[in-house]
């Protein structure tokens, strides 16, 4: 089963997440505003304290005090500026930081059919890359134009009290300039999107390509698989340069209509001054409030670029946000409680069928009881669908049909913490977590006794691992676990399972890159298990389970025998071949 994606509006899906911003924020943009706004009657209040100035230089009047005023309205407006960036990066940054954190607890709870169906590097670009465009949305940009559109206003009513001939003029190329920008800002939405997930492919061609770089080197295919990023990055240039091309025509079509704006107050303010329609101070008054106007039209023309910039990423943020997560996915059915019974089995699989939501069918009727305590093991070929049997248990992907019950209670009946919390899970490829061992170990056991680390890493053969390292416990194991060997890894990942106390443990190839040594080893920790838990084996070793209590042969998606070892020995063929091959007659 996969998560599903609504179809909402882009615009809807950008105007949520920044409602959300904004809200959490909401004092700190308000305090910013509010010193906006005083910048803003400062800013509008200075022309008229200058054509104070004038008025009183022409009628020889004394102007020491309004002088004083200008100047002291100038630093007011400068240092009430500083105060205001200031209070708008640090609101910048906490804004990204809600938006990481509120995709970060999203993303790490999405079900794991997404992981399968998306690029690692697209996500991480959206945690990274599209958060930082959310600044200037969020920010600058809507700070900026709300500060910009009071300061407009407020000049555009000065200078129709000053004169409304000369404003209607002045306005006239500036209408002109709006017009043109609206049009622009319409498109810098969609190419900023398309940079972003350029940037994002980007981002999951260098992490594809970092992941397998042994591989790559080994198999000299290097300059090949950098021809593949380059042209990723070329990509994302191509894109930045479509943005850039749009971006740049805003600032010459602001700064032109002002221009224009400003010759024709020249030209018709100068007609006016002459026939006395206007006193000098007037014009000047009046020319000082188009410069006023100026730089924050020019504002409001970046802000746009800069909210429509960030609107882009934004829906791409909000795009992931939408998905379901895997509580909401899988919810515990509203169903009372089993009663367990002694004589029910503490696992069974009844009829399960499992698909891919774009795959082929993995299994098909699957049947069988693990009893509680001892080992089951599941064997079979390659591709025969054991290793889902384990993910389907730990409900990493919900089944197509049938039902899977633990102590006779469907599992889909329990909470996913519930359910988890009582089983112990060692994958195939035994991932680490970049950190220490002692990281990877309490992985599912933050609390665990020193001594009881030392006992797990014991009865898996870690000791002479750990004493390689004068760190011991917090040597590093590299990013995946790259400075430990196949086996460690395989170990270290069932050590870190026995730290739990979860009674039903999963095993997938525990012992498929151990040597005959540690393996033997293993064997032995695992058969002590078997008395207080229970084991869920896959193997394709058959000596790791032939004292298995039971042995569950699956093949081709189905299960096709069950029984121990020497039963099957007799009954089934296809155990039967793999033990002669395997030398276990």
């Amino acid at each position: 089963m996969t998560a599903t994606l609504g179809e909402p509006v882009r615009g809807e899906r950008s105007r949520h997440l920044l409602r959300q911003c904004v809200a959490e924020h909401r004092g700190a943009l308000a305090a910013v505003c509010v010193l906006a706004l005083i910048g803003v009657v400062l800013q509008l209040g200075q022309p008229f304290l200058i054509r104070r100035v004038l008025t009183a230089v022409q009628a020889s009047e004394p102007y020491g005090a309004v002088a004083v005023a200008v100047l002291l309205v100038m630093v007011a407006g400068a240092g009430l500026g500083a105060v205001q960036q200031f209070l708008l990066q640090r609101t910048g940054e906490a804004v990204v930081f809600t938006a990481r954190r509120t995709l970060i607890e999203h993303l790490l709870r999405l079900p794991v059919s997404v992981y399968d169906e998306r690029q690692t590097g697209d996500l991480v670009s959206r945690v990274g890359a599209d958060t930082t465009q959310l600044r200037s949305a969020v920010t600058a940009g809507v700070v900026d134009l709300v500060s910009g559109l009071l300061l407009v206003a407020g000049s555009v009513v000065a200078m129709a009290l000053i004169d409304p001939v000369l404003l209607g003029v002045s306005l006239l190329p500036v209408a002109v300039g709006a017009v043109v920008v609206r049009l622009l800002g319409r498109r810098l939405r969609t190419l900023s999107e398309n940079v972003q997930v350029e940037v994002g492919g980007l981002t999951a061609a260098v992490t594809r390509v970092l992941g397998a770089i042994r591989t790559i080197r080994v198999a000299n295919a290097t300059r090949r698989e950098t021809a593949q990023v380059v042209r990723a990055a070329d990509r994302a240039r191509a894109a930045g340069v479509r943005l850039a091309l749009v971006t740049a025509q805003i600032g010459p079509v602001v700064r032109l209509a002002l221009q224009g704006s400003f010759v024709a107050v020249i030209g018709v303010g100068g007609y006016r001054v002459a026939q006395d329609a206007m006193s000098v101070g007037d014009l000047v008054a009046f020319t000082l409030f188009l410069f006023t106007l100026a730089l924050p039209l020019a504002q409001v023309g970046d802000a746009v670029a800069q909210i429509q910039s960030g609107l882009g990423a934004v829906s791409r943020i909000q795009e992931i946000l939408e998905l379901q997560d895997e509580d909401r996915m899988m919810p515990a059915r509203p169903v009372p409680p089993v009663r367990c019974h002694r004589a029910q089995p503490l696992l069974e699989f009844d009829r399960v069928s499992f698909h891919y939501p774009k795959g082929a069918e993995v299994l098909r009727e699957v049947s069988f009881r693990v009893p509680d305590g001892g080992t089951t093991a599941l064997v079979g070929p390659s591709g025969a669908g054991k290793s889902t049997i384990l993910a389907l248990i730990a409900r990493l992907y919900e089944i197509s049909d049938g039902s899977i019950r633990l102590h006779g209670r469907d599992i889909r009946d329990y909470k996913l913490v519930e359910l988890r919390g009582v089983l112990g899970y060692v994958e195939q490829e035994a991932p680490l977590l970049a950190g220490t061992v002692r990281d990877n170990l309490t992985l599912a056991a933050p609390d665990a006794a020193e001594s009881a680390i030392r006992r797990v890493t014991a009865a898996v053969n870690l000791e002479e691992t750990l004493a390689r390292s004068p760190a011991g416990l917090d040597a590093p194991v590299g990013d995946g676990g790259v400075l430990f060997s196949g086996g460690e890894r395989q170990r270290l990942a069932v050590a870190r399972t026995l730290l739990t106390a979860a009674p039903l443990l999963l095993f997938d190839e525990p012992t498929a890159h151990l040597d005959a040594r540690n393996e033997h080893a293993l064997q032995t920790t695992l058969a002590t298990l078997a008395a207080g838990r229970t084991l869920l084996v896959v193997a394709h070793r058959l000596a790791t389970v032939a004292r298995a209590e039971q042995i569950v042969v699956i093949d081709s998606g189905r299960a096709v025998a069950a029984g121990r070892h020497e039963e099957l020995m007799i009954n089934d063929q296809l155990y039967r071949e793999f033990a002669t091959r395997q030398l276990l007659g």
